[in-house]
């Protein structure tokens, strides 16, 4: 159609402008980098020059889009005026019509360190204008150089750390090159070193509960963009000088040492440093992190403990505590650290919420050879709902994280063995209720002891009960009732039968002290708990509420002490209860997968499912720590059908595993169906990060004559070329190889 963007895409909406008014809704929802770019376009249908009529021949679409240059106004409004050029033009036949003509645009870049929203808004013809509005979605506020440093670097960061975002990548999002040169890199990190120590003001991912300036989305994504680009050099050249103004930023530069593997100067760096801060407990963790590498746990069980000591309120502490104890194989003291792990609220990523649009133009590009990525569903995509329904792929945040602690941990020692672990350590309920039951017969052993029973007269048949005046001595009541003569006589019987059976329990117990009731095995328990040593340690700092709670009981019940059988125990939190149980269902799942695999192999009868069944079997047996498995359902996964997600999976197996041939059969694919969903970035993404993983493995020459072997389309080698020639110019290491 004519009034569509050519090979872009785009959400025509019902009314004019209602986007923008949700835009402005959403910013005050935005708590950390922010939405995408947003691109709002208006066109009409009329001659240039012409009078418009403002109820009729207009029309407005949207998209998203990211890793636009964001560092002034001039380079928005080029690529406003970009678009200008992609408008489709009417075809009829014996005319050309009035085509259809963008007559304004809006770009909003949202600034995550001033929480304001750029907008550069064009008009053709025109000028151009741009602005700020605050989070309440009002105001023109202006905009200072300060602040297009801010939004051209909270773009970059965007565009880096979003760029694999699976589970919220909104539909139709345009994603840029967003460092497209050396020179573009430069000044990206030219821009986060000036804006460096404010970054903390950007939030940080959510298995960090309070951001620092070390622990925050800036910092991950230079560490990312490095990492993934195997050049560590330059993440030692930037924290090098940042590391002379604050000691803690000597972490991360040890983190950088390490991946150029000059390791002395990374233990001098943490050795320096950790004289200035002794108590911080990311100098802590790199330490840790160091040692535990070199095989030495039980100094990074040390250093660990101590973090854990100067930041008992972060995730991350307590979870590498928990890795290490499973590494030592001290499989109790590991589950009572990992329940003891604080578990913070999944934050989602921000995003804009629009209204839903009158139509969508999602266009496929000519070139692109569809017949790679055929992602229409089969026949045979009925999937078990029992698959379905696992919870285990809901998980986020701490709370998968906590998972791959707890399934790392049955890996190891098997269900059963992880069900003894856990009785030894925490309160069952069998046992919890029978020391409730034990604790209430002694309570009221107790009272019986103490409160003498009285006689009733015997003249006068009457049901009475008994009560304590407020020092302590009984008063019987006397209850006045209309019952017949038969019924006193049985209430008569039945309290002298009563009291005889008190009276033989007085006898009983007169020769034992209230001080004495205590449950056999209370010595035992107290030799235990003095043999923990490692525990006790941790212990302090993560005393449960239960604890503090004892303080709150009434005089009568200190009188009379009851010590239980599992006072050695802790109360399993109700957060890892849940993962027991999520655990239980993942691996009940695997357990009968893995036998209908053994006996239809046995019988040699083909084993048949969907594509969609065998992606959640892959999915299941990579959370269960089985990589073969996976590898399997994956690869029976993608021949029945093309999943993005299966062949992501692949292709970092084989790119693991130095497997360069297929792993680059899985790269073409990846990124065809990167280029079909608008994906026109090279970097970062998981195709280059995994090439660049074979390019550092086996050399450029290797990877590249591996895709000239492969005789593919002259478009799809030409999109894979990029890949390779952006290793190259960047110099990725085992480019000259």
């Amino acid at each position: 159609m004519g009034d569509t963007l050519r090979d872009i895409p785009e959400f025509i909406e019902r009314e004019l402008g209602e986007s923008l008014e949700a835009r402005n809704g959403a910013i005050g929802t935005f708590r950390a980098l922010g939405a995408p770019d947003f691109c709002h376009v208006t066109k009409v249908n009329a001659k240039p020059g012409a009078k418009e009529v403002p109820t009729s021949g207009f029309t407005s679409s949207y998209h998203f889009v990211s890793g636009v240059d964001a560092s002034n106004s001039a380079s928005l409004a080029a690529y406003l005026n970009s678009l200008t050029y992609a408008i489709d033009e009417a075809h009829t036949w014996f005319s050309s019509g009035v085509a259809w003509r963008i007559r304004s645009g809006v770009y909003c870049c949202y600034n995550a360190f001033s929480r304001v929203d750029i907008r550069v808004v064009v008009k053709i013809p025109g000028g151009v204008e741009s602005y700020a509005v605050n989070a309440m979605g009002e105001g023109r506020q202006d905009i200072t150089p300060l602040m297009w440093q801010e939004t051209y670097l909270s773009a970059i960061l965007r565009a880096i750390l979003q760029s694999e975002d699976t589970n919220n990548r909104l539909p139709g999002l345009r994603q840029l090159e967003p460092i497209s040169d050396e020179a573009a890199e430069k000044r990206f990190f030219e821009a986060a070193e000036q804006l460096f120590f404010r970054g903390w003001l950007l939030g940080s991912n959510s298995e960090t509960q309070v951001p620092t300036i070390v622990n925050n989305h800036l910092t991950a994504a230079i560490l990312k963009y490095c990492k993934e680009s195997f050049r560590f050099d330059l993440a030692v050249a930037f924290f090098e000088k940042l590391a002379k103004k604050e000691p803690e930023i000597a972490s991360l530069l040890a983190q950088a040492y390490i991946g150029t593997d000059e390791e002395l100067k990374a233990v001098r760096a943490l050795y320096d440093a950790i004289q200035q801060s002794p108590q911080n407990y990311a100098l802590l963790d790199a330490q840790s992190d160091f040692v535990r590498n070199k095989g030495r746990l039980d100094m990074a069980l040390r250093l660990s403990k101590d973090a854990v000591n100067c930041a008992p309120s972060e995730y991350t502490t307590w979870a590498k505590l928990t890795d290490i104890y499973i590494e030592q194989g001290d499989y109790h003291n590991a589950l009572l650290t990992l329940n003891s792990c604080p578990m913070f609220t999944f934050n989602e990523k921000d995003i804009q919420r629009v209204p839903k649009p009158a139509r969508v133009h999602l266009p496929i590009r000519n070139y692109i050879d569809v017949d790679l990525i055929d992602e229409e569903p089969g026949h045979d995509e009925e999937i078990d709902p029992a698959l379905l329904r696992l919870p285990a792929a809901m998980l986020r945040g701490t709370f998968a994280s906590a998972y791959n602690l707890l399934t790392k941990l049955v890996s190891k020692i098997g269900w059963d063995e992880l069900l003894r672990c856990r009785s030894l350590v925490f309160v069952m309920e069998e046992e919890y209720r029978a020391q409730k039951e034990a604790e209430e017969e002694f309570r009221k052993r107790g009272r019986n002891n103490v409160y003498a029973p009285v006689n009733l007269p015997s003249e006068k048949p009457r049901q009475t009960s008994q009560h304590l005046d407020p020092n302590g001595a009984s008063v019987p009541t006397i209850k006045v009732s209309t019952e017949s003569e038969r019924d006193r006589e049985e209430a008569e019987e039945n309290v002298k039968e009563e009291n005889d059976s008190k009276d033989d329990a007085d006898q009983s117990m007169k020769d034992v002290p209230l001080d004495d009731l205590s449950l056999d095995d209370q010595k035992d328990n107290q030799e235990d708990e003095s043999k923990e040593d490692s525990r006790e340690a941790i212990d302090e700092v993560t005393r449960r509420p239960e604890e503090a709670h004892e303080g709150s009981e009434t005089e009568s019940e200190k009188d009379i002490e009851i010590s239980f059988s599992f006072s050695h125990k802790r109360l399993c939190d109700r957060w890892l209860d849940n993962l027991f149980m999520v655990l239980y269902e993942d691996l009940r799942q695997y357990a009968v997968w893995r036998a209908e695999v053994q006996h239809y192999r046995q019988a040699r009868i083909p084993y048949r499912k969907s594509g969609g069944e065998w992606q959640i079997y892959g999915d299941l047996a990579m959370r269960l720590h089985h990589r073969i498995e996976a590898l399997e359902a994956y690869q029976e996964c993608v021949a029945k059908k093309f999943s993005s997600k299966a062949f992501y999976q692949l292709l970092e197996i084989y790119a693991d595993d130095g497997q360069v041939l297929k792993a680059m059969d899985a790269a073409i694919r990846l990124c065809v169906y990167q280029e079909r969903w608008y994906q026109e970035a090279v970097f970062p993404s998981a195709v280059a990060y995994n090439l660049n993983k074979l390019i550092h493995q086996e050399g450029w020459t290797k990877v590249h004559n591996t895709l000239v072997s492969l005789d593919t389309s002259p478009t799809v080698y030409k999109m894979m070329l990029r890949v390779l020639t952006r290793a190259k110019d960047f110099q990725v290491p085992g480019h000259e190889v």
